[in-house]
């Protein structure tokens, strides 16, 4: 992705195909919100509070669900947008064959060793992710279950420390108001 031009129209194409293969999706919010507007508040975090160019992370940040979540593919991914964009969006999927709480322990476990473009987009997910839990949580969460998030959050972005301080600011803000939590 040399010049600015081709980052920018990679990113718009990033954006319209995980628009398209999420297009039926909703977030679990009470508010049940079009699940598109979750990649786009990552993108959103990245360059607009970070302050990040880099067209790979932000592709990345938009693709980021669309193997774990729909039935897209590693090498469509790589055929569309490059080896890059591809392994960055692996390194943040996760396994779904998996039980959801050795997901959630790779995750803890992996933060460390992703790359700075996978740590940029797990950041600014889980930021997304405790922004949504804040505002519109799931229904049916009790108060022990959003707490129990903002924890394991924490102890993800603990592994991607350093890779941005002004996110990782951000990050705890959020977390500080895990008390408002209802």
């Amino acid at each position: 992705m040399e010049n600015t031009g081709s980052q920018l129209g990679a990113f718009v194409k990033a954006l319209a195909f995980a628009a398209d293969k999420h297009r039926d999706q909703r977030r679990k919010g009470a508010d049940a919100s079009p699940y598109i507007n979750h990649p786009i508040a990552l993108a959103n975090v990245l360059a607009n509070e970070g302050g990040v160019e880099d067209a790979t992370v932000l592709c990345a940040a938009v693709l980021h669900d669309t193997i774990e979540d729909t039935k897209t593919t590693a090498d469509e991914i790589q055929s569309l947008f490059g080896s890059r964009v591809a392994a960055v969006v692996l390194e943040v999927t996760d396994d779904k064959s998996l039980d959801k709480q050795v997901r959630k322990q790779r995750q803890v476990e992996r933060a460390p060793h992703l790359s700075p473009e996978a740590k940029l987009v797990k950041l600014a997910d889980k930021i997304s992710n405790l922004r949504d839990i804040l505002a519109s949580p799931p229904a049916d969460w009790s108060v022990e279950r959003k707490q129990d998030y903002f924890d394991w959050s924490a102890n993800v972005v603990a592994g991607v420390r350093g890779v941005h301080p002004g996110l990782g600011a951000v990050f705890d803000g959020l977390l500080a108001r895990r008390a408002e939590l209802r």
